[in-house]
C-alpha cells in the first residue's frame, strides 16, 4: 500500500510540474518584450505577407495565413513584419496567431506591426504634397493602436511608415517631422498606459533616411526622430543596387579571366553582404554623431530571383535562386554574430506587387514560391523534414526546380564584366 501511495504521489508530482512548466513556458511567451526578441538568434525575423492573388482585393483567409505561419515556424521564424492595417490581412494575422496559441500554448510568434503613412494626395492624379500628410494616416495609426492593445501579446513593435520618408519614393513620401509627431504621440500613449509600456516603437525606412547616407537627409527633425524612437529599423538592398550603384558588383576583365564562374559570383554575394553591413555601420555612425546610442536593426533587406528588368539577363545578372540563397545565409550568419535583427524580405512571392508583369522582380523576393515550392535557400530544410505534414494552399512543401541543381544553374549568370576603357 505504501509503494502505491508513494508511486502515485510522485505521479502527482510529475504532473504538477508539468502543468507548472506548461503555464510557466506561456506565461513567459506572453511576457516576452521586444527588447528580448530583436537581437536574439532564437528569434528569426521576416517580412511577410500572405496574398496569393495578383491583386489585394482578393485576401488571405485566416486558415491560409495558419498555413502559412506553421511553414514560418517549423524554419525557426519567431517575429514577422507586416506593413499597414487599413486591408483585413493585418488583424487576421492577428486572429490566426491567437488560434494557433489557443490551439498549442507553446506556439510563438510574434508581430512587428506596420502602420502605413503618406503624404497629401498620394497615389492620386493631384499633385502630391510632400510636407503635408494625408488624412487617413489618422485613421491607421489609431487602427495600429486599437490593434495594439487587443493583442498585447503578439504585437510588440510599431513601425510608424514604410520607407515613407525616402525620397525616391516620390509618389507618397513625407518629411522626417511628421513621423516624429506619430512616434511621439505614440511613446505618449505609453507614458499615460493607453499602449503596452514595453511596446517598442520605431520607424522602419531606407538607411539614408536614417542619416546614413546623402547629408541632404540631416536635419534636426530626424535628430529629433532618432532620439524618440525605441530603435532604429533600417532598410539595405544590394541587389537593387546591382543596377543603381553597381561598382561594388561588377568585375573586371582580370578577375573574369582568373575565376570560374562560381568563384565570380560567390565572391559578388561577399561583397553584396559587405554592401550592407556598410550601410548599416554609415547609419550606427551617424546616430553615435549625436550622442545617441540605442539599438539598430535591419527592417528589411532581400534579393529576387526573377528580373525580366534591371536585375535579369539583359541587366545586372543578380536576379536568381543561387544568389538569394547565398544573400541569405551570408546575412543570417553576419546578424547572429553581431546581435541583429534581420527582417528577411520575404517569406513568400507575392504576385500583386508588379500585377501586370509576372516576371518583374517585386513579384519574386520570397524565400517560398506563391504555390509554396522552396527556393533553393530552402532546400536543405525540405530535406531535413522541417516541412513534413505542412502545406500551401494544399500542396505539400516541395522544392523548386524538381530538387535538380542542374536545371537551377542554367539561369546563374556571373555579374557583368568591366569593358576596357579604350583611351
Amino acid at each position: 500500500m505504501k509503494t502505491i501511495r508513494t508511486y502515485g504521489f510522485i505521479v502527482f508530482i510529475i504532473l504538477m510540474a508539468t502543468s507548472c512548466n506548461t503555464s510557466h513556458q506561456k506565461m513567459n511567451n506572453s511576457n516576452i518584450t521586444a527588447a528580448e526578441i530583436l537581437g536574439n538568434p532564437d528569434y528569426l525575423a521576416i517580412s511577410y505577407g500572405g496574398y496569393r492573388k495578383n491583386t489585394r482585393d482578393v485576401q488571405p483567409t485566416i486558415e491560409e495565413l495558419k498555413d502559412d505561419m506553421k511553414i514560418l515556424s517549423a524554419m525557426g521564424i519567431r517575429i514577422i513584419r507586416t506593413y499597414n492595417v487599413h486591408l483585413p490581412q493585418a488583424e487576421n494575422i492577428l486572429v490566426a496567431i491567437s488560434e494557433l496559441k489557443n490551439e498549442n500554448p507553446s506556439f510563438e510568434m510574434y508581430v512587428m506591426l506596420g502602420a502605413w503613412i503618406d503624404c497629401l494626395n498620394a497615389w492620386t492624379d493631384k499633385v502630391v504634397n510632400h510636407y503635408v500628410e494625408s488624412p487617413r494616416n489618422e485613421i491607421e495609426i489609431d487602427k495600429a493602436v486599437e490593434l495594439a492593445n487587443k493583442y498585447p501579446d503578439i504585437v510588440k513593435v510599431l513601425a510608424v511608415g514604410n520607407e515613407a520618408m525616402v525620397k525616391w519614393a516620390e509618389s507618397y513620401y513625407v518629411q522626417p517631422g511628421i513621423i516624429l509627431n506619430w512616434v511621439s504621440y505614440l511613446q505618449t500613449l505609453k507614458k499615460e498606459s493607453k499602449l503596452p509600456k514595453d511596446l517598442w516603437i520605431t520607424s522602419s525606412d531606407d538607411f539614408a533616411s536614417w542619416g546614413g547616407g546623402d547629408t541632404a537627409y540631416h536635419n534636426s527633425d530626424l535628430e529629433d526622430l532618432i532620439r524618440a524612437v525605441d530603435y532604429i529599423s533600417m532598410h539595405t538592398y544590394p541587389f537593387h543596387n546591382t543596377h543603381y550603384n553597381p561598382a561594388f558588383w561588377e568585375v573586371t576583365q582580370a578577375e573574369a579571366l582568373g575565376n570560374t564562374q562560381k568563384e565570380l559570383i560567390d565572391e559578388a554575394m561577399l561583397r553584396a553582404r559587405d554592401f550592407a553591413t556598410d550601410q548599416y555601420h554609415q547609419v550606427k555612425k551617424y546616430m553615435e554623431s549625436l550622442g545617441v546610442n540605442k539599438p539598430i536593426h535591419i527592417g528589411e533587406t532581400g534579393w529576387a530571383t526573377i528580373s525580366n528588368g534591371y536585375y535579369g539577363r539583359k541587366g545586372s545578372h543578380a536576379a536568381d535562386q543561387y544568389k538569394q540563397a547565398k544573400y541569405y545565409r551570408l546575412m543570417r550568419a553576419w546578424a547572429k554574430e553581431n546581435k541583429v535583427s534581420c527582417f528577411f524580405f520575404e517569406a513568400f512571392d507575392e504576385p500583386w506587387k508588379e500585377a501586370h508583369n509576372a516576371k518583374g522582380s517585386e513579384n519574386h523576393f520570397g524565400l517560398f514560391t506563391v504555390d509554396g515550392k522552396a527556393k533553393y535557400a530552402l532546400w536543405e530544410a525540405v530535406d531535413k523534414g522541417t516541412f513534413e505534414g505542412l502545406t500551401r494552399n494544399g500542396k505539400s512543401i516541395t522544392k523548386t526546380f524538381n530538387g535538380v541543381s542542374e536545371n537551377l544553374y542554367i539561369s546563374v549568370l556571373p555579374p557583368n564584366v568591366l569593358e576596357l576603357n579604350p583611351n
